[in-house]
């Protein structure tokens, strides 16, 4: 086939539209709208396969091993959660850069992870995942599995160990 013809240049639009919609379809409410249409995994990034299924898995990241989500993103907790609480002290704009990481499982699922896991509600009735009582969160900024962009943030925002604690190295952020 001529790739310069009409119809290979229709092939290639219809291609890059079936792509486009399929990232439009993801129902994931734990991954930031930037990291939907990623399918690629970065290098640095590694975990077992069945990891994906979890609600928490671990992977390797610029920062060392730290717990992600089933998509692979990184978690992040906020220093000003105060664990056990049963709530979260990230509110209204805050949301927006660091979606909480929700769960539909009574009980969530873990691979590699060796804190206590758990969930509190939300005002809105969802249940949002709790690493030794502190909540969890996404980093809409993370765009790719292994980013570690929200790593020190405001000097508030730091990822986890596979055991819950929290790692103040600041080799991501900004």
């Amino acid at each position: 086939m001529d790739l310069c013809s009409p119809r290979a240049a229709a092939v290639a639009t219809s291609l890059l539209a079936v792509t486009a919609l399929a990232g439009c379809g993801s129902s994931n409410a734990n991954t930031p709208a930037s990291a939907t249409s990623s399918s690629s995994s970065s290098a640095s990034t590694s975990s077992s396969p069945s990891a994906a299924g979890a609600d928490l898995g671990v992977a390797k990241t610029s920062v060392g091993q730290v717990v992600v989500n089933g998509s692979q993103m990184t978690v992040y907790v906020f220093t000003k959660d105060k664990p056990g609480s049963d709530s979260s002290s990230c509110t209204g704009e805050c949301l927006v850069a660091w979606p909480p990481l929700t769960t539909t499982a009574e009980t969530p699922t873990v691979e590699g992870v060796t804190g206590t896991v758990g969930t509190i509600t939300q005002q809105d009735g969802s249940k949002q995942v709790t690493l030794n009582g502190s909540p969890l969160y996404l980093f809409a900024k993370d765009t790719k599995p292994g980013d570690v962009n929200g790593q020190g943030v405001g000097k508030v925002w730091y990822v986890v160990d596979p055991a819950g604690a929290m790692q103040t190295g600041t080799s991501g952020g900004y």
